[in-house]
């Protein structure tokens, strides 16, 4: 995803003049060509992501467009203040990036896990919050983003996220089909869509076809899908890499509030709880029970019982 959004990035700043790139004392290697072509619109702050905010907006005022870079963790929990009362509350149209949102830096410890990154950015009024699955979704939502007269929040990964196929294209604010079914709905948000197709994957031999969807953009949610989805499915299962409150599935069960028909919701992912103990990411989604495996076992207990 990393290189999709440099490469991206660099396309639209070829084309936007105005367009100017902060980071926190992040990127080296990686932004080099767009550092080499824009010189003047890159912009290293240091390890002071509070400063880069408040930076990115007078900037913003000046007339630029700034894109704000760090790890997720540091660029929304610690410079949380500044994007609420330089970003949010002026209504700025700053992108902030997220670089490896959820438990990508799982084995680095507490202090660089983004668990909660989606809710600190869904309750700032007016922010659009976007956590895309691939590079595919990063190429097609960030110019849309860097087009928003607002704020804008994107979760990225790091380098080598699995590439996959929809039936639909990448649409900012849309949710985009990925399977499809009948019965049960798969939601997804960030890259877990991977693991959701792995499991339909397995599902299929089985003769079991769950519908799936990857809601990219968690803010503003797809509330339209959402509701055609109630006339189809009797279940929802949300997968997520985010804590409870604040992510996906609370966005979801927000929107459950207001259908119509009665609809049983299933969560897929983290407890409320640090992660301790350094784990590696792929044994830490198994132990919590939201890889391809336990959407394939949740999928499966469910199945003969909706007949």
């Amino acid at each position: 995803m990393r290189k999709a959004f440099v490469e991206t990035l660099t396309q639209v700043a070829a084309e936007n003049s105005r367009l100017i790139f902060l980071t926190g004392d992040l990127g080296f290697q990686v932004f080099d060509n767009f550092r080499e072509r824009f010189s003047s619109r890159y912009i290293n702050v240091g390890v002071a992501e509070a400063q880069m905010i408040c930076a990115a907006a007078g900037l913003a005022l000046e007339g630029w467009r700034p894109v704000a870079y760090s790890i997720a963790s540091f660029a929304t929990a610690r410079a949380f203040e500044q994007i609420r009362i330089s970003v949010s509350y002026p209504n700025l149209p700053i992108l902030v990036v997220g670089a490896g949102g959820g438990y990508t830096y799982a084995a680095s410890g507490v202090t660089h896990h983004a668990a909660d990154d989606l809710a600190l950015m869904s309750i700032l009024p007016g922010m659009t919050v976007v956590a895309p699955g691939d590079s595919n979704e990063v190429a097609a939502l960030l110019p849309e983003l860097l087009q928003l007269p607002g704020p804008s929040y994107i979760r990225i990964g790091r380098y080598g996220e699995p590439s996959y196929y929809a039936n639909e294209p990448a649409v900012l604010g849309r949710a985009r089909l990925l399977r499809d079914g009948e019965r049960i709905a798969l939601v997804s948000t960030g890259d877990l869509a991977v693991p959701v197709l792995e499991a339909l994957e397995v599902l299929k031999a089985d003769d079991i076809w769950p519908i799936a969807y990857q809601m990219h953009t968690v803010k503003p949610l797809d509330t339209t899908t959402l509701d055609q989805l109630s006339q189809r499915v009797e279940t929802i299962i949300t997968i997520e890499e985010h804590l409870p409150s604040g992510g996906l599935s609370a966005a979801v069960n927000t929107w459950r509030t207001t259908c119509e028909k009665s609809i049983k919701l299933l969560r897929l992912g983290p407890v409320d709880a640090f992660a301790l103990g350094n784990l590696e990411r792929n044994e830490l989604r198994h132990r919590l029970g939201y890889d391809a495996e336990a959407i394939v076992k949740t999928v499966r207990s469910l199945w003969d019982k909706l007949k």
